[in-house]
């Protein structure tokens, strides 16, 4: 094999792998946002149309003078309470990472908002991976309750050690990616 078909193998070789591992950027409500104009979307027919990642980021865009995002636990959620908050957003356009599978519970904590249907679960149960996970995976989670499910507020797992070479999400490490196929193609 020549050095051109070298390089071209391992070039098509970085962009399968960069392709899948990309991470999906959601934003809450699609085209309306964050909102309680009506019809006010069904946030939670939303978040259930999603299959939400490790690696992938929720981005809630709401002006800011009228809204804002307060991220609670499961029985705030289902009650509307937004007095004990794990974290509240009010810069109109919150881009939150998701670090871990869970369950994360948001309701906009404004007086009658959450009540008038401007709240949002997001349910994270896949992981962005290189190679296959080595164990098994529950298929399907239980349904939370008060008692039951992770607690968003608890810190995030250590992460396990592995032998894959794991890939920067980010414009950077794709593109460092890229060029060490180049190099390495041409020194082969």
């Amino acid at each position: 094999m020549g050095l051109v078909e070298r390089v071209m193998f391992f070039m098509a070789l970085a962009v399968l792998c960069v392709a899948s591992s990309t991470a999906e950027v959601y934003k809450v409500g699609d085209d309306k946002g964050w909102t309680t104009l009506t019809p006010i979307p069904d946030y939670q027919k939303w978040s259930s149309s999603k299959a939400f990642k490790v690696g992938d980021s929720i981005v809630f865009e709401y002006p800011p003078q009228i809204h804002n995002v307060v991220q609670v636990n499961y029985t705030d959620y289902k009650n509307c309470n937004a007095a004990s908050p794990i974290r509240t957003f009010t810069s109109g356009k919150d881009t939150i990472p998701i670090n871990r599978k869970g369950h994360y519970w948001y309701i906009c904590g404004i007086p009658g908002h959450c009540a008038m249907g401007q709240k949002v679960d997001i349910r994270v149960v896949t992981h962005v991976t290189q190679t296959p996970p080595s164990t098994p995976t529950s298929s399907s989670p239980s349904a939370p309750t008060p008692s039951s499910g992770p607690s968003p507020s608890a810190p995030a797992p250590s992460p396990k050690k592995s032998s894959a070479v794991t890939i920067s999400k980010g414009l950077i490490g794709k593109f460092a990616f890229v060029v060490l196929a180049v190099v390495a193609a041409v020194a082969y």
